[in-house]
């Protein structure tokens, strides 16, 4: 899936990646390949973005996410 964290200022990650964890407003969840459609509130922590050759980790203070049709995109 394509996974794509920006901020106001620029692009910290644009890339496929296997899974991503998020730091929603209900608690934490992760979301892998054909995840089902959902848009959430984002609280302050971090987005873990795990792609074959490692993780990359993004602290936020707070966003929305979309996922549509295996595009994640976060906006922190």
């Amino acid at each position: 899936m394509i996974v794509e964290v920006i901020t106001p200022d620029k692009v910290l990650f644009s890339g496929e990646a296997v899974s991503v964890k998020l730091p929603g407003s209900g608690g934490s969840f992760e979301a892998l390949a054909n995840h089902a459609p959902l848009i959430s509130s984002l609280d302050r922590g971090k987005v873990v973005v795990r792609t074959n050759s490692g993780e990359e980790t993004f602290d936020i203070s707070g966003g929305i996410v979309e996922i549509l049709n295996n595009k994640v995109v976060v906006l922190a």
